[in-house]
């Protein structure tokens, strides 16, 4: 029950004591007044006290009648049970607009709630969480299902209620029947199969469309009360799962560009090393590498994504360093080699309107000829002043450069390699970073063993 204001007890208070009055004087009029009162009073209460002035207003006539001197006639009679009637009426109209205004804010507080997980999604998979999770709020249903294909199979991706026993499950035709067209019909009747008949006594099946109408999956709510859904609650469906679809679609978008970037820098990367690299294949092995040792410390996948796009461009500044100089056999002069250092900066000016690439990227591309000691190029940084990812990728390119042939150096082994990588630590590379390249070279070396 509602608590009621100061004002509005004594209010009716006074209606009560009002409609005592007219009962006992018989007063019709004031009898009914009362009862108005008390109905205006108490109808945006909860529970019983909201419908009180259907019990006064009765009580109160049959006090009149029952006292000495008191007669009603037809007409009196007619007009209880008019009162009798608007009151009642005039309650349930207000129940009504009540409801309603309980279920659009419900709307607005799981939009709200919703929203912010929304907004903090960061894959496909959260985005679906968070639109049943809305859903799940709105109480339109006790079992929701977000029903989408992966691999040609439709699964269950979120669930609450009964769906969720069932929830990355596989869903297949039950007659065996090899239906590779994603009809919706199908697969809500083989998903509703799933729960008890009793768990599906009514349901509602809204299909999740993305940009250019590209079908993503379906929505599936059931009741086991049997109540079937109203107008308003599947428009409101119909809402959510459009906004759905608008979220998941704006991801994919979002995911398709990042696919197209990364193809884009590593087919950079690879032009890059056609020109600079005889052997082939150096772009591809440091990526490789960098990404598993950064996996490895425990990187997120930003920061392994800024780390692999940094190694595809890592060398984009040799576009600019004249053949001459870039392609010499044996060592390099002082003036060349100056003219060498200078593809780090040039590089990271290249790259200077791709607003799209992190400055984790830019940090590698600039400084991953730093030294840990101080006495690399082209700013002298020392320690932790060296960006992560320039920290972490020099460790991978100088071991890749080590264990391969240059116009200027035979390969070496990689054992001689490895030890070469332990004998700079804390001299050109992070201690901290090496230790983690070698326990990752010698788990490496336990496989190959084991195989």
């Amino acid at each position: 029950m509602s608590r009621t204001p100061p004002w509005s007890s004594l209010l009716l208070l006074l209606a009560v004591v009002l409609l005592g009055y007219a009962a006992y004087a018989d007063l019709q009029g004031l009898l009914a007044a009362s009862a108005v009162l008390i109905a205006a009073t108490t109808g945006g209460l909860r529970g019983p006290l909201r419908w009180s002035a259907l019990v006064a207003y009765p009580a109160g006539f049959l006090v009149s009648l029952i006292l000495p001197g008191h007669a009603a006639g037809p007409l009196d009679l007619l007009g209880a049970l008019i009162m009798i009637g608007s009151l009642g009426l005039m309650l349930m109209r207000e129940q009504v607009t009540l409801s309603e205004v309980a279920w659009q804010r419900n709307i607005i507080n799981a939009l709200r709630a919703g929203s912010e997980r929304l907004a903090e999604a960061r894959d496909a998979d959260a985005i679906i969480r968070a639109g049943v999770g809305i859903l799940d709020r709105l109480q339109v249903a006790p079992n929701l299902a977000f029903v989408a294909y992966r691999q040609g199979t439709p699964h269950i991706l979120a669930a609450k209620g009964a769906f969720e026993a069932f929830l990355e499950r596989p869903i297949h035709p039950s007659d065996n029947d090899s239906r590779s067209v994603q009809a919706d019909h199908w697969v809500a009747e083989e998903a509703l199969a799933l729960l008890k008949k009793p768990q599906r006594q009514s349901y509602h099946v809204a299909p999740v469309y993305g940009r250019a109408s590209t079908h993503l999956g379906v929505l599936i709510l059931t009741r086991d009360d049997g109540s079937p859904f109203g107008e308003d609650e599947t428009g409101v469906v119909a809402a959510y799962a459009r906004l759905l679809g608008a979220q998941l679609g704006q991801w994919n978008a979002i995911r398709d560009l990042r696919d197209a970037n990364d193809l884009t820098l590593r087919s950079l990367g690879a032009a890059l090393e056609r020109r600079d690299d005889d052997t082939g294949g150096h772009t591809n092995r440091v990526v490789s590498m960098s990404v598993r040792l950064a996996r490895r410390l425990g990187w997120d996948e930003d920061q392994v994504k800024a780390l692999r796009w940094g190694a595809y461009l890592h060398d984009l500044g040799k576009l600019a360093i004249p053949d001459g100089v870039l392609h010499k056999r044996g060592p390099l002069d002082p003036d060349e080699r100056r003219v060498i250092q200078t593809h780090t900066i040039i590089g990271y000016d290249m790259l200077q309107d791709l607003h799209f690439l992190p400055a984790e990227t830019l940090d590698l591309v600039r400084y991953h000829h730093e030294r840990w000691d101080g006495t690399g190029y082209p700013s002298g940084l020392r320690g932790p002043s060296i960006p992560d990812t320039a920290r972490l990728f020099t460790i991978i390119d100088v071991f890749d450069a080590l264990i391969n042939a240059r116009p200027y150096k035979p390969a070496w082994t990689r054992d001689r390699a490895v030890n070469e990588i332990r004998m700079q630590a804390s001299r050109q590379f992070d201690p901290q970073y090496v230790d983690a390249f070698l326990r990752m070279m010698a788990e490496h070396d336990d496989v190959r063993l084991v195989r």
